[in-house]
């Protein structure tokens, strides 16, 4: 009988099935539970991630694919790389130095170490952040953990032989950031650590590894290409004996599959839901090498289309081929299971696999490749896909035609930039060097207790308002007191950037506990969009008017813009994500004009994600930048000269794209720069960026309140590359997840900053 192909998953979501890690990691941070309360709700998830993946008939199942924060910085902390301002010892990693390089130190943490957080970036092209390593003339690697080895070790005691997971290489250092050096004069020191750690594995009883090297979906330079095969024969040299799995995601390979093929490795692993290497793979791969097939989509909810991946595994098989089956990457990027969406209607939630399904479609599928399938579970795919195509709920011809009458006239801004910049100059009065925020005010425990108690029906809709006007009455008198020029309202009525638009758009749909990690303990629930959009009604105006009732200072509106309304949201896969990218633009237009119409004079339209949904390949970035700023255009460009539109960006690099980011026209632009020290900046002043900006001056995603003299460096720094008079003064991110007086003893420093900086003009 032919033998069922290995079903193995590339990763598991390990933030728990109610965020559990969320809950007591953030309360081991504010002190009300101990180090070894922490290690042991890990513990436990660990084990019921691997039992789940056991009971659901995986057969390699992954082991350190589990962290506390980021898989990133616990490999950097594994090779002992270090940034030198945390003066580490060269001991054992505790937990408090672990989240100081994750978040920086608060202002009372140990005198030693008062070290600001490493930076924090986009993981490829999804919106999981990572902490970004650093190399120097110093830097060196030595074994300094042993997590993979006793995470392996601990699944064994269950009677599970793990196929341990490490973050390749090449990948590392490609994905790090070097000061004055040449990343690869690192490689050579850094492999020896990797046939280390692999030598260990093997001696410990692991027969397969998996080493993830991403990089090869990216456009590569040819010494990245050519370090590839040498690097993995001596990782091969270090374990014979240990079956190497090299897992690449998030792309196809295309000019990186024949050096793929060549590696001394015993299976490859491609994603068949974000490309088709399939036939181009058969063909190179040499016979002793395994296909594994990520044909179960790990970044999106729908469920699996059994029929056609079965058709994919039939194709491999027909070859001959050796092959494994899996989801395309880590089930890290959904939420864990569906079986708590009972508020979901029957139809709908058909439609829907969550990490626990994924695993279950998996198995399913290596039996259906031997003919011993699930009848059962091929028959609700088959139900479900049908059912989703036929669905009345998914298509509005209204809204497709409104979008098949969008003019290139709908995109453009009624006057150039200089001549909007007069007008907005006359109407705001803003001094120089004006002062503002990005947006989100500190949410309490107060705020989110109102809200629960609000949905659940037991505040009335009434008190709950009333309730809410107190929140941004408070926060722009504390604004006014700070004398920041440009104030916001707070968004105390948000719960998060994206699902509060998306629950009063039409085509949207939300799950009560699809959550799905971001960065550290940030975990987002990604609204799902199904159908076409529409704005039923206005979604901001109440509360931005009522908030400019309150002063004579401009009020900013906020708004999430098109793009990351698409990107932070798990979007249909039945028609083109710029179709999509239109209809929600179209449905913010709407409210921006309506914002404009109720006295607004400044509209923040934020677009954090654009760059995110830059496709990894250079040939294929021109289309999507060409819808994804006509997007953000059509949202904004209907508004007189004198209202001023701002958009912000943030966790990313912006020197491969600053021409779209200058096209899409803003007024004012804010991104993050205080983790980089200013460098960011460069992208900006090297393009010579023609309209305002906002550098970031603190970081906001550190407890660390920083000095005023800081943020006058920062300042300082910008304003020697960029003309003063466009020149912002705001924090790099929303103030949301920061406590009240951190946030106020930071904005006091920050319009001091300003202060000093205008008395010095």
């Amino acid at each position: 009988m032919e033998s069922r192909p290995l079903a193995h998953s590339l990763g598991y979501p390990r933030i728990g099935a109610d965020r559990e890690l969320k809950k007591t990691t953030e309360a081991f941070w504010a002190g009300r539970r101990g180090a070894s309360e922490l290690l042991q709700v890990g513990r436990e998830l660990r084990r019921a991630n691997w039992l789940a993946q056991r009971d659901a008939s995986i057969d390699l199942i992954p082991s350190n694919d589990f962290s506390f924060y980021d898989q990133i910085l616990d490999l950097s902390c594994l090779l002992g790389n270090i940034p030198a301002r945390f003066h580490w010892d060269g001991g054992p990693i505790g937990l408090n130095l672990y989240f100081r390089i994750a978040r920086g130190a608060r202002a009372n943490d140990d005198a030693c170490c008062p070290a600001a957080a490493s930076e924090m970036t986009k993981w490829f092209d999804t919106n999981y952040h990572y902490i970004v390593p650093e190399f120097d003339a110093r830097t060196t690697f030595r074994l300094s953990g042993a997590k993979p080895f006793e995470e392996f070790a601990e699944a064994l005691a269950l009677g599970i032989r793990t196929k341990p997971v490490l973050v390749g290489p090449l990948t590392y250092l490609h994905l790090g950031k070097a000061a004055g050096i040449d990343k690869l004069s690192l490689l050579e020191s850094l492999t020896g650590v990797y046939a280390e750690i692999l030598r260990r594995l093997a001696e410990q009883g692991a027969e397969w590894v998996q080493i993830d090297e991403p990089i090869l979906t990216l456009d590569l330079e040819p010494a990245w290409r050519d370090a590839f095969a040498a690097t993995y024969r001596s990782l091969r040299a270090a374990a014979p004996s240990l079956k190497i799995l090299v897992a690449t995601y998030f792309g196809e390979l295309r000019d990186n599959l024949p050096l793929a093929a060549a590696l001394p490795i015993d299976a490859l692993h491609i994603d068949l839901t974000r490309g088709n290497d399939l036939d181009a793979a058969l063909a190179a791969l040499p016979p002793a090498m395994a296909l594994s097939l990520g044909v179960v989509d790990g970044r999106n909810i729908w469920r699996n289309d059994l029929d056609a991946s079965r058709k994919l595994i039939e194709r491999a098989r027909a070859r001959g081929r050796d092959i494994l089956l899996a989801p395309s990457c880590s089930l890290l990027h959904v939420p864990v299971t569906l079986r708590a969406e009972t508020t979901l209607d029957e139809e709908f939630r058909g439609w829907l696999a969550f990490a626990e399904e994924k695993l279950a479609e998996v198995a399913a599928l290596s039996r259906i490749a031997t003919s011993e399938g699930d009848p059962v579970l091929a028959y609700r795919s088959r139900v479900a896909i049908q059912s989703r195509r036929a669905s009345t709920r998914i298509h509005r011809p209204a809204v497709k035609a409104r979008c098949e009458a969008v003019t290139a006239a709908a995109t453009k801004r009624r006057a150039p930039f200089p001549e909007r910049q007069a007008a907005q100059r006359a109407r705001l009065q803003l001094p120089l060097f004006p002062t503002t925020t990005i947006g989100s005010f500190p949410q309490t425990e107060e705020v989110r207790a109102a809200r629960a108690r609000w949905k659940k029906g037991s505040l009335s809709t009434a008190d709950y308002e009333k309730f809410l006007e107190g929140e941004i009455a408070r926060t722009v008198r504390a604004q006014e007191e700070l004398d920041i020029d440009v104030l916001v309202h707070g968004e105390s009525e948000r719960n998060d950037m994206v699902e509060y638009f998306g629950e009063q758009l039409e085509g949207y749909a939300f799950t009560k506990n699809g959550w799905v990690q971001s960065y550290g303990t940030r975990c987002v629930k990604p609204p799902i969009i199904f159908g076409d959009v529409s704005r039923p009604h206005p979604m901001t105006v109440r509360w931005s008017r009522y908030a400019q009732s309150l002063t004579d200072r401009p009020m900013k509106a906020m708004l999430t813009g098109p793009i990351t309304m698409l990107q932070w949201s798990f979007v249909r896969d039945d028609q083109p994500r710029s179709a999509t990218a239109r209809q929600i633009a179209l449905a913010l237009r709407d409210e921006v004009l309506d914002l404009e119409a109720a006295g607004l004079s400044v509209i923040q339209i934020d677009e954090p994600a654009l760059r995110e949904g830059l496709p990894l390949r250079r040939a294929d970035r021109a289309a999507y930048l060409a819808w994804a700023v006509e997007a953000f255009r059509l949202s904004a460009a209907g508004v007189r000269n004198d209202t001023q539109i701002h958009t912000h960006m943030c966790y990313c690099e912006f020197n491969d794209i600053m021409g779209p980011i200058a096209a899409l026209d803003a007024d004012v632009i804010s991104i993050e720069t205080s983790r980089s020290n200013m460098e960011l900046l460069s992208a900006f002043t090297d393009f010579r960026y023609p309209n305002e900006i906002g550098p970031g001056v603190y970081d906001i995603h550190s407890p660390r309140v920083p000095a005023t003299g800081e943020m006058v460096d920062l300042l300082r720094k910008a304003s020697a590359v960029l003309p003063r008079e466009n020149l912002w003064v705001n924090p790099d991110c929303g103030l949301k997840t920061r406590g009240w007086d951190e946030t106020l003893a930071a904005l006091r420093h920050m319009v001091q900053a300003a202060a000093t900086l205008r008395a010095q003009s």
